[in-house]
C-alpha cells in the first residue's frame, strides 16, 4: 500500500466494531444473520401489508390500493364496539396491576431478605405459570372457573390473568429488592420503626422504579393475553386480544379492512406499552433470575 492510501486509512480511523466483526464471520454465521434478517424483512412485510390495507378503498390487484380512506377504523368502531372492548381491556389490565402488585411485592420482598428450607421450591413453583405456556395449565384452570360460576364474568378474566401476573411481579421485584442494602432496613428499626414503616416508608420509595417496571411489564403481558381470557371471557368481558380474534374468525360477513384497522390499533397499543416497559427494565437482568432458580 502506498504511503498516501495508508494515511488515509489511519486518518478514517478504525473500521466500526460490528464490520470487523462481520469480515470475520464464517460462513455459519452469514447464514444465521441472512435468515434473521430473511425473517424480519418478511415480518416487516407483513406489518406493512395489514397497514396499507387498512387504509384502502379496495386492494385487488397491482402493488398499492386505488385510493386510500379513514373510513375503515370508524366502521371498525362501530361494529366491533370498540369503545366497551377497550373500557374492559382497561378495567381487566388496571385491576390485575393493581392486586399483582398489591401481594407480588411483599412476597417478593421475602423471597429476597428470608431464607428458609424450601425457598429454591417456592421460588420455582411460583414460576411455573411465567415459564410454563398458558394452555398448559389454561385449561383447567378454566373448568374450575366454570365449575365456580366466574366463566363469562369480569372477575373470572381478572383471576385468570393473576394466574401468571403475580409470579411475574414476584420475578421482576425480588431483583430489585436484592440490591437495597439491608443496613438501610436496620438503621431504620433502630431509630423505632416498626416493619409496616420500615416497608412503607424506606423501601417503596426504594423500590419505585422496580414497581413501576413491574406495572408496565404487567400491564403489557394483561393487554396481551390470549389463550387464558379466550378460555373464560363472555360477550360482555372481552379484551381487545379476544374481540380481534372473534371478529377475524367467527362467522359472518365483515370488510377485511375493518379487521386490518382493528388489529392495527391493538399493534399500536401493545408496541407502546412495550417501548414504555422497555424503558425501565432491562429483559437481561429478568433472565439472570430465572436462571438463579433454577437448580443445578
Amino acid at each position: 500500500m502506498s504511503a498516501t492510501g495508508t494515511t488515509a486509512a489511519r486518518a478514517a480511523g478504525p473500521a466500526p466494531g460490528f464490520l470487523r466483526r462481520a469480515l470475520r464471520a464464517g460462513p455459519f454465521a452469514w447464514i444465521v444473520w441472512g435468515g434473521v434478517a430473511f425473517f424480519l424483512a418478511n415480518l416487516a412485510a407483513l406489518i406493512l401489508s395489514v397497514v396499507v390495507n387498512s387504509f384502502a378503498v379496495n386492494w385487488f390487484d397491482g402493488w398499492l390500493p386505488s385510493a386510500f380512506t379513514t373510513d375503515w377504523y370508524a366502521e371498525a368502531w362501530r361494529e366491533f364496539n370498540l369503545a366497551d372492548v377497550l373500557l374492559v381491556t382497561l378495567i381487566v389490565a388496571l385491576v390485575v396491576v393493581g392486586l399483582s402488585l398489591l401481594f407480588g411485592v411483599p412476597a417478593a420482598y421475602a423471597l429476597a431478605r428470608r431464607d428458609f428450607v424450601g425457598r429454591q421450591a417456592v421460588m420455582l413453583l411460583l414460576l411455573l405459570p411465567v415459564l410454563l405456556p398458558p394452555i398448559t395449565y389454561g385449561i383447567p384452570l378454566a373448568t374450575l372457573m366454570y365449575k365456580i360460576g366466574l366463566a363469562g364474568s369480569l372477575a373470572g378474566v381478572i383471576a385468570v390473568n393473576l394466574v401468571p401476573a403475580l409470579p411475574f411481579v414476584v420475578l421482576v421485584m425480588t431483583p430489585f429488592i436484592e440490591q437495597i442494602d439491608v443496613n438501610i432496613e436496620a438503621a431504620a428499626r433502630m431509630c423505632g420503626a416498626g416493619t409496616r414503616q420500615v416497608f412503607t416508608r424506606v423501601l417503596v420509595p426504594l423500590l419505585v422504579p422496580g414497581i413501576l417496571a413491574a406495572a408496565v411489564l404487567v400491564l403489557v403481558r394483561t393487554v396481551a393475553m390470549f389463550e387464558l381470557t379466550f378460555l373464560v371471557a363472555g360477550p360482555d368481558s372481552q379484551t381487545l386480544i379476544v374481540a380481534l380474534y372473534s371478529a377475524a374468525f367467527t362467522p359472518g360477513i365483515r370488510a377485511a379492512q375493518a379487521i386490518d384497522a382493528m388489529a392495527v390499533i391493538y399493534t399500536l397499543l401493545s408496541a407502546t406499552l412495550l417501548v414504555i416497559a422497555l424503558s425501565f427494565v432491562n429483559p437481561t437482568q429478568i433472565v439472570a433470575q430465572v436462571k438463579e432458580v433454577n437448580p443445578e
